[in-house]
């Protein structure tokens, strides 16, 4: 298979899923936010849970910041 052929295949979602807020590599820190929502509930500081993850993951703590808030948020509403 090409990546055309890719493309074409999943082309429909992958335009659903931007038309929602997603990023095509939001898909690599799915792991990332359900080990802060894990830490959350555990009653962890943001700060500490953000700090670990940042090493855990070799992002910056800006980017746990912003991908925690982006895949928290709400779907923008998606018309098909």
């Amino acid at each position: 298979m090409t990546i055309y052929e890719a493309l074409k295949l999943s082309g429909c979602m992958i335009e659903q899923l931007e038309k929602a807020g997603a990023r095509p590599s939001d898909h690599k820190y799915v792991g990332l936010f359900e080990d802060y929502q894990r830490a959350r509930e555990r009653g962890e500081k943001v700060s500490y849970i953000v700090a670990v993850l940042a090493e855990r993951y070799s992002v910056s703590e800006r980017n746990v910041y912003d991908i925690v808030k982006r895949l928290g948020s709400d779907c923008k509403s998606v018309s098909p």
